[in-house]
């Protein structure tokens, strides 16, 4: 459980380590949207679905004002609740279902959003997620403490401005590491 004390990690990037075992999260880049004593929640952010946003619209009885953004990719936020949908955006903006991350990201998970996109006042920039990725109570600590996470304060150009291929080493290179000269478990000498 995560003390009163200890400093919340919202706002913050989990990258996977390279020997993550877990198939929902090996090479996996989440954005950390709520991190408190009741656990934490994110979304991935460098996993593209086969499904693009004008699919999306279609199916939910909306139209793209800009017909370029029915290519974009509709990605995979997580194992949990994989039939539900998430925009992480900036600015923060003032729809129903908004959590401000910080000064300049939101995540809301109500259809408004994507109605507003759909008439051309939506976000300037979006990450539309099937699913959402969630940690207990301690959870989260304990795969950091197991060596699972490496965590490094987000930035909004990550997210929005990276190439979706990038983000993973962007993530990296945030830290000023390399991943691969990371071992892929701790040795004794």
């Amino acid at each position: 459980m995560l003390p009163e004390s200890a400093s919340s990690l919202a706002n913050h990037f989990l990258i996977a380590m390279p020997d993550m075992g877990d198939p929902n999260f090996g090479g996996a880049v989440v954005f950390l949207a709520e991190h408190g004593p009741k656990g934490a929640l994110g979304l991935v952010i460098n996993r593209p679905t086969d499904l693009d946003l004008g699919t999306l619209f279609e199916r939910i009885d909306l139209s793209l004002s800009e017909p370029g953004q029915a290519r974009e990719p509709v990605y995979y936020g997580g194992p949990v609740q994989r039939d539900r949908g998430f925009v992480l955006h900036r600015p923060v903006g003032h729809w129903n279902s908004t959590v401000t991350v910080s000064d300049e990201i939101g995540l809301t998970s109500s259809k408004d959003v994507l109605e507003a996109v759909a008439e051309g006042s939506g976000p300037e920039g979006m990450l539309v997620t099937l699913g959402y990725s969630g940690w207990g109570p301690g959870q989260l600590e304990d795969e950091i403490a197991r060596n699972a996470w490496l965590t490094v304060p987000a930035t909004a150009e990550l997210i929005f401005d990276t190439p979706v291929d990038e983000r993973f080493l962007g993530a990296f290179r945030l830290l000023g590491i390399d991943p691969t000269f990371l071992a892929s478990s701790a040795g004794h000498a």
